[in-house]
């Protein structure tokens, strides 16, 4: 999602409470976007998952180590998280098992890009402007109170 457009949806839409929002990684199996939603889980658990999702995408470099776990232990000192319990929890696979998850299910679901969104069951795919999902809420919105 686009970031103007998911910050239009948060503020239109979420904060008013008409929709709900959840979030699922999807890492199609390649190794440093594992590690990295990994990481993002804990810092999750500690209540920072926003934070470190946008240190992850500002710091993305295209190289293979862009997710190393030196770099995505630095990321997580930068935004203040606790070192040692970001760190076990790297370590103790119940991270490692929320993205697996999440990954099964949106293999199931048909994912083959990020992002894709659903909004009550219609699949959007790619980045879109903000009209585009505020014209299916608005319908999905509509259809609900008929």
């Amino acid at each position: 999602m686009a970031t103007g457009a998911a910050r239009l949806i948060e503020e239109n839409y979420i904060e008013r409470g008409k929709v709900r929002y959840e979030y699922y990684y999807v890492t199609f199996n390649q190794p440093a976007g594992k590690l990295a939603a990994e990481a993002a889980e804990c810092a999750n658990s500690q209540g920072a998952f926003w934070p470190y999702h946008d240190m992850i995408y500002a710091n993305q470099t295209g190289s293979s180590d862009q997710y190393s776990e030196r770099r995505l232990l630095a990321f997580a000192a930068e935004i203040n998280l606790d070192g040692e319990s970001f760190r076990g929890c790297l370590r103790d696979g119940n991270s490692r098992r929320v993205v697996q998850q999440d990954s099964d299910l949106a293999s199931k679901m048909g994912v083959q890009s990020t992002p894709t969104v659903f909004i009550n069951g219609d699949k959007v795919e790619g980045a879109q402007s903000f009209e585009v999902y505020r014209e299916l809420i608005e319908r999905k919105l509509a259809e609900s109170h008929s």
